[in-house]
């Protein structure tokens, strides 16, 4: 059996890389973590004029209507030049949020401005520090207006629209509901985040005109229908971010002399480089079981999701610490590019829920797998 992606989603992940080289080298990378630009706005257009946020909307929405194969081609290559985009946001929760549970009509106003780009969105779930569950929800919705403050929300500053998880009376405790970030009621400040070249905001909503989406009561089954399938897309970007780090690490080390000879060629740093490859390999089977269970919409698919999501984790982490010791002194300054996948590597750790709860979902899945 071939688990390998088929020849043309491989050329068009070279494509890919190809495009994030030139628009989005480390030297951007930088600017942007330096506060120097932005550079989400001009990046976005670009990769919106690419077709990458219409990769699988539906085409009679204007999408392309492929598989989400191709959708985790192009979250890897986004992992791997540690873009500084809000795509992430707006594609793998906001646009599958929509997928997912909007009405025809929510779908036919949305869905067309997202694949073409004329629009963004985001995910607003977490109030602050801990897990997210029901019973700890204190943002309202009633008479079609909600109200509260979520935070951290990311890419909240450039989004046009957020899905927010709301508290609800009834069902199973929570409501998934549309906000237009533009109207009245709704107001933002950003919060400082380990990882600069991705925005964060403290977003309060002070009765804020919102529609439900999906059933009322129904939110929190949606939502973790929704990150199972978002834990699958940010799995393959932290792949791609640590195949990057192992790149990095290699690179350096074939070039760094101690000694007359290549640091490479020392036992202590081919065991780091090894133990890199090891967790990187395991991490990506992993995410091979995922993106089929996504693509086929498989009953595996909470089970596939944590998988992923824990591998990933563990991958991503491991080597851009790794990563930052193969460079040795030089690696923990400002001056040298390894921050940026150990910046990318905690942030993308908790953005959708810890380690500690991603491995809860995975003992659960297990344990519902078995008694099936």
């Amino acid at each position: 059996m071939n688990f390998e992606f088929s020849e043309e989603q491989n050329l068009l992940r070279e494509q890919a890389r190809g495009f994030l080289a030139q628009e989005c080298p480390p030297a951007r990378v930088r600017k942007v973590l330096n506060g120097q630009e932005t550079g989400d706005n001009q990046l976005a257009r670009k990769i919106a004029d690419m077709g990458w946020t219409a990769t699988v909307i539906p085409e009679k929405y204007d999408g392309l209507g492929l598989s989400y194969f191709e959708l985790c081609v192009i979250a890897e290559e986004m992992g791997r030049a540690v873009a500084p985009t809000s795509f992430s946001s707006s594609v793998y929760l906001a646009t599958e949020a929509l997928l997912l549970a909007g009405s025809a009509k929510q779908k036919s106003k949305w869905l067309p401005k997202l694949a073409s780009g004329e629009v963004r969105g985001t995910f607003a779930m977490a109030e602050g520090p801990g897990r997210t569950v029901p019973k700890n929800l204190n943002t309202t919705f009633a008479r079609d207006r909600v109200k509260g403050v979520k935070a951290p929300v990311a890419d909240a500053a450039v989004a046009d629209f957020a899905i927010v998880l709301v508290k609800a009376s009834g069902g199973d405790g929570a409501s998934l509901v549309l906000v237009d970030m533009k109207g009245k009621g709704v107001s933002q400040e950003a919060v400082s985040m380990i990882d600069p070249t991705r925005s964060h905001s403290a977003v309060s909503f002070d009765g804020a005109d919102a529609e439900l989406l999906g059933e009322k009561g129904n939110g929190w089954t949606l939502t973790q229908k929704l990150l199972n399938r978002a834990a699958v897309l940010f799995a393959w970007e932290q792949v791609g971010g640590a195949d990057a780090a192992l790149e990095q690490a290699k690179n350096y080390a074939m070039g760094r002399y101690a000694f007359g000879r290549p640091i490479a060629s020392y036992q202590a740093i081919k065991h780091k480089l090894a133990h890199m490859y090891v967790k990187n390999t395991l991490a990506r089977s992993n995410c091979y079981y995922g993106a089929w269970a996504l693509a086929t919409n498989a009953k595996e698919l909470p089970l596939a999701a944590a998988t992923a999501r824990v591998g990933a984790i563990h991958a991503y982490e491991f080597a851009s610490r790794e990563d930052i010791q193969t460079h040795g002194g030089m690696g923990f300054t400002w001056e040298f590019d390894c921050q940026f996948h150990y910046r990318r590597s905690r942030l993308l750790s908790v953005n959708i829920g810890s380690l500690g709860q991603w491995q809860d979902k995975l003992v659960d899945a297990h344990v519902a797998s078995n008694a099936a």
